[in-house]
């Protein structure tokens, strides 16, 4: 049975997800870019962006996790802001994401929005869905383009934690960076059930600490 996954969600040490006065310049926040280090570091991820030789970067355990968090998946959601930083009514539709013409999705993303909009394909197998009628509605429709293959709910912290709200995460992967932000977006903010979930031993590089919940069916 597919699972609906959160993948390689980087936080800080102070529970910070991403940084301050979130913007078109700092769409991580002010800092919130130093969380995802472990990552921008290894090969899979300048693979995937297309970063360099196929040599490039480093292998190991950020590696493998960078890896997994693409294997089995057929469908991701995402918020709107992690679309992008348009706010309101789409207008002429400029907009059409933080990755260029080939984003590294290459299977349908459901982004979740007040404001209709028109699917938006893009190069390399991506497109884009506007989802206005809520959360269960785009795992409904994720599912289905998804082919049997998982969901993964792709961000940012709003979202993710609505669907642990809704009780309807099945696995979760938290990168913990050793980094101190003091203040931003925080993951667990209200009131978020985690006690459905068993944890996996801790394992641990020189650049994070990574955490994997699977929920107990």
């Amino acid at each position: 049975m597919s699972k609906v996954r959160v993948c390689s969600f980087s936080m800080s040490l102070d529970g910070y997800v991403a940084g301050p006065d979130q913007s078109l310049e700092h769409p991580l926040g002010v800092g919130g870019e130093q969380l995802h280090n472990w990552a921008f570091a290894t090969r899979t991820f300048h693979q995937v962006h297309g970063m360099g030789g196929l040599d490039d970067g480093e292998t190991g355990l950020d590696d493998e996790f960078i890896a997994r968090s693409s294997q089995g998946v057929g469908a991701h959601i995402l918020g709107r802001n992690m679309f992008g930083p348009v706010r309101g009514a789409w207008g002429d539709e400029a907009w059409n994401g933080w990755w260029g013409d080939n984003p590294p999705y290459h299977h349908p993303v459901f982004v979740l929005t007040h404001h209709p909009r028109d699917p938006l394909e893009m190069a390399g197998g991506t497109t884009f869905h506007f989802v206005t009628d809520g959360l269960e509605s785009a795992l409904e429709q994720a599912r289905d383009a998804a082919g049997g293959q998982d969901v993964v709910i792709g961000g940012g912290a709003a979202t993710v934690r609505a669907y642990l709200q809704a009780d309807l995460v099945d696995e979760m992967h938290l990168a913990v960076a050793p980094v101190l932000l003091g203040s931003g977006e925080r993951l667990f903010d209200g009131a978020v059930r985690l006690e459905r979930f068993e944890f996996e031993p801790i394992r641990s590089s020189s650049a994070a600490a990574h955490f994997v919940l699977r929920r107990d069916r």
